[in-house]
């Protein structure tokens, strides 16, 4: 009979018995802004006066992209306009907010919706590695020495993920946004799953994205204590079709199936900030 591993003074029969939180890597805070026109008010104005707030927002919404914004004209009845906004951190988004209220053309939109949120690298396999090395050698949890090696070991990754953690919006001519749970439901909690074999779907699931690898781009943001759902999805791609065809065989993947809950999509196409004029002419 193998006897128990012992980390500090608490007995550990399993790696199970470690911390059930896998690590993550966070980069980029990403703002989504769904908007829509006021259109009576739009037309009412003076065509040379509709000329001067194009021409101002042109410029700054130009100025954004340089710095990491799209525009994208939403199709369906959930808005006509999407802008996304990549920086640093919060504090620069809050000056992007700052900045498009400031515009003459804010008066004439309407914010139906709005996400927030951070890019997100899930580390599963890490995560058991490091802890796996960490219980083997009896550190425990928590400790200075467990912190430090946990540290050491994201500190690591994030100079490799440098350029997945703060990416710039990828040029594809379509987005589809849209914001998911994990179900923690009474019957269903994915929180209450072993972490070996969250290891395990997630796994599985990943294996799909990475065989439309070709074909779209994807983007996992975090947003628990951000926003009301736990992540956000950015999917870019130059065929709006393979976003039905991602989404639907990631459907019946057990992570999706049974544990993954959906919030509203939006599809946007990206347009130029300069041709802002041509989704807003009357």
């Amino acid at each position: 009979m193998t006897a128990p591993l012992y980390i500090g003074r608490e007995p550990m029969s399993s790696i199970e018995n470690l911390p059930p939180v896998p690590l993550t890597l966070e980069g980029a805070s990403i703002l989504h802004q769904m908007l829509r026109v006021r259109w009576a008010a739009w037309r009412a104005l003076e065509s040379g006066e509709r000329c001067a707030i194009l021409s101002e927002a042109a410029k700054v919404l130009s100025d954004m992209e340089t710095e990491r914004s799209a525009v994208f004209s939403l199709l369906g009845h959930k808005g006509d306009l999407m802008l996304a906004h990549f920086r640093p951190g919060f504090d620069e988004l809050g000056e992007v907010e700052h900045a498009l209220t400031k515009l003459r053309l804010w008066d004439y939109l309407e914010q139906t919706s709005s996400y927030l949120s951070v890019v997100e690298l899930g580390l599963y396999d890490s995560t058991a590695k490091v802890y796996a090395g960490l219980a083997e050698r009896g550190i425990a949890p928590h400790t200075p020495e467990w912190n430090a090696e946990i540290e050491e070991t994201l500190s690591r990754q994030r100079q490799a993920m440098h350029p997945r953690l703060f990416p710039d919006v990828p040029e594809h001519k379509y987005l589809c946004f849209y914001p998911m749970d994990r179900r923690r439901g009474e019957e269903k909690n994915w929180y209450q799953v072993p972490m070996s074999e969250r290891q395990r779907q997630m796994h599985d699931h990943g294996a799909i994205g990475r065989r439309y690898a070709g074909s779209v781009r994807q983007i996992i943001s975090g947003s628990i204590g951000f926003d009301d759902w736990e992540w956000g999805v950015d999917l870019f791609a130059d065929d709006p079709l393979v976003f039905k065809k991602l989404i639907y065989e990631m459907r019946f993947d057990q992570v999706s199936a049974v544990y993954a809950l959906f919030g509203s999509f939006y599809i946007g196409r990206r347009t130029p900030a300069s041709d802002i004029g041509k989704l807003l002419a009357v």
